[in-house]
């Protein structure tokens, strides 16, 4: 597997796993690795020749400095997890690479960037999209691949990539999850014992909601309980937790076509989000 730490170098790595024509799909991370990540470079191995991932805590997505400055860092575990999965290249940039002096130019996504995430993260998707359309453009890969887990994200992913004509397919993989349901993330190595065993209430409500949803019951009737049922359970704050239409993420007050329930609550200093698809032949296992 090759490391690759310099942009300077980055050319010549990506060439050499290319060679003979071979496919390439990337991973972009922010490392602190886990089975979702993992599962992610299963699947660009299987649709890619070769596969390339990233690891990069990217300074402009966070409104927090406290909250930049804890994010979990675990290098040197992460490298091996790669190396075992099979991963070719990692590119380990660093902030000046990305954002020498002088950088000026910022990404913004209109429409699916701007509720949700967008109203409580003020700036979070410009720095997701200026960030991920700067990995994409100097690593080229044929396609790139993303959790669903941050669906707002993959929209707003996958608009940035259309409208600047990168060519370069976005697939969104399933999210992965504990044996109790809870979507796993880099963030749920914060949470404490208590927490983590109160953290299993979103899936729960969601489950919850999606099943109420389909059984006729009131959009917003079932979105108020399942609030109300979160916050019973020990969370201090739920964000939003809405409806709306898989594609546009505009809210849904009755039931449509391509229905997905979003979610984001605190526990603690710790905040978590989820979502799951809300569709007739839903098996929620949780």
């Amino acid at each position: 597997m090759q490391i690759i730490r310099a942009l300077d170098g980055l050319e010549l790595g990506v060439a050499m796993v290319r060679q003979h024509g071979n496919t390439l799909a990337l991973v972009p991370t922010m490392g602190a690795l886990h089975d979702g990540h993992l599962a992610l470079i299963a699947e660009a191995r299987r649709v890619a020749d070769r596969v390339a991932a990233t690891i990069f805590v990217n300074p402009l997505q966070f409104n927090d400095p406290k909250d930049l400055e804890k994010y979990p860092r675990t290098e040197e575990a992460d490298l091996a997890k790669l190396e075992a999965a099979g991963c070719d290249l990692v590119w380990l940039p660093t902030p000046d690479q990305l954002y020498p002096a002088g950088f000026a130019t910022s990404i913004s996504v209109r429409g699916v960037s701007e509720r949700w995430e967008g109203e409580h993260r003020p700036g979070h998707f410009d720095g997701v999209a200026t960030v991920v359309a700067k990995l994409l453009l100097a690593v080229r890969p044929d396609i790139a691949i993303f959790g669903e887990k941050d669906w707002q994200q993959l929209a707003v992913i996958r608009r940035m990539a259309t409208d600047l004509g990168l060519g370069i397919g976005i697939l969104g993989h399933p999210t992965v999850r504990e044996a109790d349901g809870l979507a796993m993330s880099s963030r749920n190595a914060l949470l404490g014992t208590d927490e983590r065993a109160q953290a299993v209430a979103i899936p729960q409500v969601l489950g919850e909601i999606a099943r109420q949803i389909l059984a006729g019951e009131s959009v917003a009737a079932s979105l108020a309980n399942g609030k109300a049922r979160l916050l019973a359970a020990g969370f201090s704050g739920v964000d939003y937790l809405a409806l709306v239409d898989g594609a546009s993420l505009e809210p849904l007050e009755t039931v449509g076509e391509n229905m997905r329930l979003l979610v984001a609550a605190k526990l603690g200093t710790v905040r978590l989000i989820d979502n799951i698809p809300v569709t007739s032949e839903q098996q929620v296992s949780w």
